[in-house]
């Protein structure tokens, strides 16, 4: 009779729970907040070890940046402060952190900077105030507008705007950033506009940016835009738009980031939307020249094409120059190409009226615009200087190519609508160089200018 085989035993599964209690927490460590919270409801043990105070510190930090001085003024543990502004503000968990620092930063940044800009800010609103908003204006706010609201309500309607300025001679802006009250008022429900709830305001243009609630009139859901009225159109919906976000969170965020980065100068106090290209720089000599650009909405348009920008130019003589270098600026020229290849070649004397001296260390900027038929175009050339020491010496400088762009826009669903046989364009405009539209110079070793816009003096 053959001898019964013993079968091998089978290992036991293992169990998280007969691990030793460090490694076992190593293990909670890596687990979100959803899962250890879930832990509590296997086990006792693993109810006691995942309430263990160091793992909540870390979630703390994550989603609420919570620091331990906050903690320490709380006096509680990690676990109850996360339970209880989740309790609070938990539908937002996925924006908070990132909508938190950025208004950190840009407080930060500003505090020292732009001290009025910053005490115009409007404490938080509550969860309540926001539901009041959604039934007054038959609409649900996207929860990042909401979670950005529960950290600061926008801002006073004050000069200079949160949300940045421009300034040529006869034209100024300064975008404030709505307070959720007077946004639900300015809330538009008239064709062109329906159901799109303004952003920013500049109580001296009337500009705004708006954010679309629906996806009605050819938007997308929550994409951000400046309205731009299509002025060959018969129908006074036609109001075509320059998209500048598509989404709260992004539109918001990119902008802080170039607050804060110094992407956008402060100039008198005031944040001006000057985007500069680190590439266009040239140097010629002691003497460098940097531009940056900015697109104006509110001066341009799609119908007719008309897109105005505005140029700043910073020319600046190395402090370690020979003092016999200092020189005069006589003339400028320039290379004007729009999209389409076609160039404008424009001289004159000076800029802006002004014949500036550059010496060793010493800077000159100056604020000009121009306006293309294109959705683009660039613009280069160079200024004639001549030598105060040896007057009879001319030499030019180099201005770098800096190229212009029209932000992405959309066409009014209301034209396309229509019979495109109704609208004559005309796209042969010439591209002009307006230094006569001067801004501002500013030489820096002698008193700043006064900050108040031309138009206001």
């Amino acid at each position: 009779m053959a001898a019964s085989v013993e079968p091998e035993p089978q290992p036991q599964p293992l169990s998280l729970e007969l691990l030793p209690t460090d490694p076992l927490l190593l293990i909670l460590s890596f687990l979100d907040y959803r899962d250890l919270l879930s832990c509590c409801y296997v086990s006792r043990r693993l109810n006691q070890l995942s309430s263990h105070d160091p793992l909540w510190k870390r979630h703390c930090r994550k989603y609420w940046l919570l620091s331990d001085a906050e903690k320490t003024r709380r006096n509680q543990s990690w676990k109850a402060i996360f339970i209880s502004i989740y309790s609070d503000l938990g539908r937002y968990i996925q924006y908070y952190a990132t909508l938190k620092k950025a208004w950190d930063d840009l407080e930060r940044y500003l505090g020292q900077r732009c001290p009025r800009m910053i005490g115009s800010l409007k404490d938080s609103v509550q969860e309540e105030d926001l539901d009041a908003v959604e039934a007054q204006i038959g609409c649900k706010l996207p929860d990042d507008y909401r979670c950005s609201f529960r950290i600061h309500n926008g801002q006073k309607l004050v000069v200079p705007g949160l949300m940045g300025s421009m300034a040529l001679s006869n034209h100024y802006r300064s975008e404030d950033l709505l307070d959720i009250d007077t946004a639900a008022g300015g809330f538009q429900q008239r064709l062109g506009l329906k159901q799109c709830l303004p952003l920013t305001f500049c109580i001296h243009t009337g500009l705004s940016q708006y954010m679309a609630l629906e996806c009605v009139e050819g938007r997308n859901k929550y994409e951000i835009f400046y309205q731009c009225p299509d002025q060959m159109a018969r129908n006074p919906s036609a109001i075509d738009m320059f998209i500048t976000g598509t989404s709260y969170l992004e539109w918001f965020t990119s902008y802080v980031n170039n607050v804060v980065t110094g992407g956008y100068p402060i100039i008198r106090d005031q944040i001006f939307r000057y985007v500069h290209d680190k590439e266009c720089v040239a140097t010629t000599g002691d003497i460098t020249v940097s531009v940056s650009t900015s697109f104006l909405p509110e001066l341009s348009s799609v119908h007719p094409p008309h897109y105005f920008f505005t140029y700043r130019i910073r020319i600046e003589m190395s402090k370690d120059a020979l003092p016999e270098k200092a020189c005069q600026l006589d003339s400028r020229y320039w290379r004007i190409t729009n999209a389409k290849g076609d160039v404008e070649e424009v001289q004159g004397p000076g800029v802006v009226g002004e014949f500036p001296i550059i010496s060793p260390g010493r800077v000159y900027e100056y604020t000009s615009c121009t306006t293309f038929s294109t959705t683009s175009g660039y613009m280069e050339g160079y200024y004639t200087f001549h030598c105060l020491y040896y007057k009879d010496k001319f030499f030019n400088v180099i201005i770098p190519r800096f190229h212009m762009v029209c932000p992405t826009f959309k066409v009014s669903t209301a034209r396309m609508e229509t019979n495109h046989n109704e609208y004559a364009m005309d796209e042969d405009e010439d591209s002009t160089d307006t230094d006569e539209y001067e801004d501002r110079r500013r030489v820096l070793d002698i008193p700043a200018p006064s900050g108040r816009c031309p138009r206001h003096t």
